[in-house]
């Protein structure tokens, strides 16, 4: 039995956003990855803002924001460092596709490492149309209907990604 088989995948509840901090500081080794999910829901948004518990003790998180058009961003993606490698981040990337279909969203854009996302459907390919300052083979797509990206151009994430820059 994998840790996949044993978390939950819920939305975010109140008592959550100091656990989820917590993980991301663990997660990512810094505070860059906590502030931005901190300032996307201060800014309203944080559109889809996933757990993974085990226990009642949040051991993954994902965050999804809009984007221009409508298209969001699957950003951050973080599990919890004993917890990895054990399907918990792909249980958290499948679930926040199907909220942000649910949502509706046409289009999800990420950017990663190009052998964990093309397996849930994701491409530099599909990317390449549009224009952002993330562009580049990290930088990848996944249309969540048809249409979803059509036209290419430029696209912006939420204000609270300039912070990463």
């Amino acid at each position: 039995m994998t840790a996949k088989d044993n978390a939950a995948i819920a939305k975010e509840r109140p008592g959550d956003t100091d656990a989820i901090r917590a993980l991301l500081v663990a997660a990512f080794g810094g505070q860059a990855e906590a502030g931005l999910v901190d300032a996307l829901r201060a800014d309203g948004d944080l559109a889809l803002s996933l757990v993974a518990l085990t226990d009642g003790a949040v051991i993954g998180h994902v965050a999804v924001s809009p984007m221009t058009g409508a298209s969001c961003a699957l950003a951050p993606l973080a599990v919890a460092p004993p917890w990895q490698g054990q399907g918990v981040g792909a249980a958290l990337v499948r679930a926040a596709l199907v909220g942000a279909a649910e949502a509706g969203f046409g289009a999800v854009f990420v950017l990663g490492d190009p052998a964990y996302y093309s397996r849930f459907g994701f491409s530099a390919a599909a990317a390449a149309p549009f224009r952002s300052p993330y562009a580049g083979p990290y930088f990848m797509a996944l249309a969540l209907r048809d249409g979803g990206l059509s036209g290419g151009g430029p696209v912006a994430h939420a204000r609270a990604f300039s912070s990463l820059a």
